[in-house]
């Protein structure tokens, strides 16, 4: 399945080369987008029903198909310059700036040009008090992000060292990246890791060292098609969830269990939110971790953990008796 993004991309470049390429045959158009003969009749079946509101006769693209040509009839203005009014560009400029500050997404140059380009174009600039993005130095980018960005977008191999706060370890794999995944405020490289012979998402403040390899990147197709996998990071709000205190030496469940980071204390321990679905299935599982894992929240799960090592301890004291 073809990412949403990459898809609207390509149905907004489609009207002005279609526009430029008039009477273009199906096959050189497929050719020319990258795309099968099959996905070009979808794309132009999408595009038929889009336009402008009112979406009436008259509002919508229109195309005329015939001896294995394409031919756009109107274009519902899909091929006029995008205006911006001031509202619009400060909203850009707000995602550009935030973007610019998350590693490995963009080249901080070049999004801080684009910045000033934008503030020029829609007269945003700052005034002396808060100087403009053309008299501000672009973003030191760190030297690994900056690695493993080339390599995405040059579609190499790339050898990168990870560190696994989980585990407390620093390992080295060959990966194969298929994109940038952004979850909340942090950037992830999603990769095919031929170590693990699957996909993973790795942290950019976590890859320590990346080099670009000679050799091509090769995630296999199934992994290249499918949509990021996020599934770790998007709790069903129907299910209940626990905030937990972990110790180091439990550390290795966040890898195993559906877990989310919450905070990463100096000690080492950490907070994370787990989602369950039954709460005396959680309380077991939490009771065969002892003193490495403690509840946090709700107190109804801390409540049911407590009577139940009570309730052990007396059937312990029993037996002794």
């Amino acid at each position: 399945m073809t990412p949403v993004s990459t898809r609207l991309v390509r149905l907004l470049n489609m009207v002005p080369y279609f526009q430029a390429n008039p009477r273009v045959s199906f096959a050189k158009a497929a050719s020319d987008l990258g795309v099968t003969r099959k996905q070009l009749q979808q794309d132009i079946n999408q595009l038929w029903i889009c336009g402008l509101p009112g979406y009436g006769p008259g509002d919508l693209i229109d195309f005329e198909l015939s001896g294995g040509t394409v031919k756009v009839t109107f274009s519902a203005g899909m091929d006029q310059p995008l205006r911006l009014n001031s509202s619009e560009a400060s909203v850009l400029l707000v995602a550009l700036r935030a973007l610019a500050g998350i590693p490995g997404v963009v080249d901080p140059a070049a999004a801080l040009s684009a910045i000033a380009k934008i503030e020029a174009a829609a007269g945003t600039a700052s005034d002396e008090g808060n100087p403009s993005a053309i008299d501000e130095p672009a973003p030191v980018e760190d030297e690994a992000a900056a690695a493993v960005r080339a390599a995405l977008r040059d579609s190499r191999a790339v050898r990168i060292d990870y560190y696994s706060a989980s585990r407390d370890t620093l390992s080295s794999r060959v990966v194969d990246p298929i994109r940038v995944v952004l979850v909340g405020d942090r950037s992830y490289l999603e990769a095919w890791c031929r170590e693990a012979e699957g996909v993973r998402l790795f942290r950019f403040d976590r890859i320590v060292e990346a080099t670009a390899l000679e050799e091509p990147a090769a995630p296999p197709r199934p992994a290249l098609d499918a949509p990021p996998n996020t599934a770790l990071f998007e709790a069903d709000p129907s299910l209940p969830s626990a905030t937990l205190r972990v110790a180091p030496r439990a550390a290795w469940m966040l890898e195993y269990f559906p877990m989310r980071i919450l905070t990463e204390l100096p000690d080492g321990h950490c907070e994370a939110a787990m989602t369950y679905a039954a709460e005396e299935w959680m309380a077991r599982l939490i009771l065969g971790f002892g003193a490495d894992v403690e509840v946090l929240a709700p107190e109804s799960l801390a409540r049911r953990v407590r009577d139940s090592a009570a309730e052990a301890l007396d059937a312990y004291a029993a037996l002794e008796s």
